[in-house]
């Protein structure tokens, strides 16, 4: 088992450990001392060891960026991106320092706003990205796929956004990567290069692990599964499979090249003419 792992194993038995502690003096009317955040501390220092590892192996190992085409046709606009900063989520781990969050958004179907105070939550329905057709990035062979968590209401207003971040977002990674992931696809596109593709919608995967896929070949469709504040693509390359110990690889769209944040950019159907705006 990697360092990774371990560390990341390490701060989900202290996190469960603290909120033990924390439950079990409310019910029995214990007084709360300082060694009830014990494990606490030592989650954090767990946190802070794990990022301080990835950010040492991600500067260790600098690459190129990879070209492949893009896993979607229509109207899309980028949101968190590389080409604003790295680690575009703030984290090198997950294999996420060039990671690519992008959202529809049609000619006459304009995705729903920031809601600051009502509505509180969305249907994922009423939001342009959701049942998009996502496609394969190259030629490559499917190692991971699954389908099969539903897909919750969005997260786009101000109540909904803190709980995302200082609640939900937590407690997705205590269970696991997959469940922030949430349906997920990865791709082996060869030469240690992987593909990942997250937030997918649930029982929409057109391919399953082992299948033989080229590229433009349709794989699945967005959806709102997983740590995900509305429909989107999330999608990154990286260097293994297991994104729990992966390294991200930079990328850039065939034609497209890495939409900053806010960019729109049109792909088309065949020929993938880009329209820039």
């Amino acid at each position: 088992m990697s360092l990774h792992k371990v560390l990341g194993s390490l701060y989900r038995l202290f996190t469960l450990a603290f909120a033990v502690l924390v439950v079990a003096s409310i019910a029995f009317d214990l007084r709360i001392g300082w060694w009830v955040f014990l494990p606490l501390v030592l989650g954090v220092g767990c946190v802070i060891a794990n990022g301080r590892l990835a950010a040492h192996h991600h500067k260790a190992a600098p690459r190129q960026p990879i070209e492949v085409d893009p896993p979607v046709t229509g109207r899309w606009s980028a949101l968190n991106s590389p080409a604003d900063r790295t680690p575009s989520h703030g984290t090198h781990q997950l294999g996420q320092t060039y990671a690519i969050d992008i959202v529809s958004e049609p000619e006459g179907a304009p995705r729903p706003g920031f809601a600051w105070l009502w509505p509180l939550a969305r249907s994922p329905r009423a939001f342009p990205a959701f049942g998009a057709p996502l496609y394969a990035a190259a030629d490559a062979t499917v190692v991971a796929a699954t389908d099969r968590q539903r897909d919750h209401l969005s997260r786009n207003s101000l109540l909904l956004v803190l709980w995302l971040l200082l609640a939900e977002g937590e407690l997705r990674g205590l269970v696991g990567s997959h469940r922030v992931l949430g349906n997920h696809v990865v791709l082996d596109l060869g030469d240690g290069v992987y593909a990942a593709y997250a937030h997918l919608r649930q029982g929409s995967l057109a391919v399953r692990p082992g299948d033989r896929v080229t590229a433009g070949q349709l794989i699945g469709r967005c959806g709102n599964s997983g740590n995900s504040s509305e429909p989107h693509l999330h999608f990154q390359l990286m260097d293994s499979p297991d994104v729990d110990t992966a390294r991200g690889i930079p990328f850039t769209w065939r034609g497209v090249g890495v939409p900053g944040g806010g960019e729109k950019f049109t792909v088309g159907d065949a020929s993938a003419v880009i329209m820039r705006e």
